[in-house]
């Protein structure tokens, strides 16, 4: 799986690394991911998911559910992996 959150779609992004002397270089900003279970009241079942800390405080705010159809109509939401 690709380091993209499924509920924001953050990826990460390029930048430059710049030194005292300012000889920049390119780096990478990586997404702060986590992988986390939730149980889907709707669906009956446990859910993974692949997350960022923003994500995590989305479904917190609007809750599971809003949060997945929002994400899957943005397209974000490409995979989940259901647990029984």
């Amino acid at each position: 799986m690709s380091k993209i959150c499924q509920i924001t779609g953050k990826k990460a992004m390029v930048g430059n690394n710049v030194s005292h002397s300012k000889r920049r270089t390119k780096r990478k900003f990586d997404v702060n991911l986590f992988t986390k279970k939730f149980y889907w009241v709707e669906q009956d079942c446990w859910i993974t998911l692949t997350l960022s800390a923003a994500g995590l405080r989305t479904i917190n705010k609007m809750g599971l559910d809003a949060a997945i159809k929002q994400a899957a109509e943005n397209g974000y939401l490409t995979e989940v992996k259901m647990l029984y």
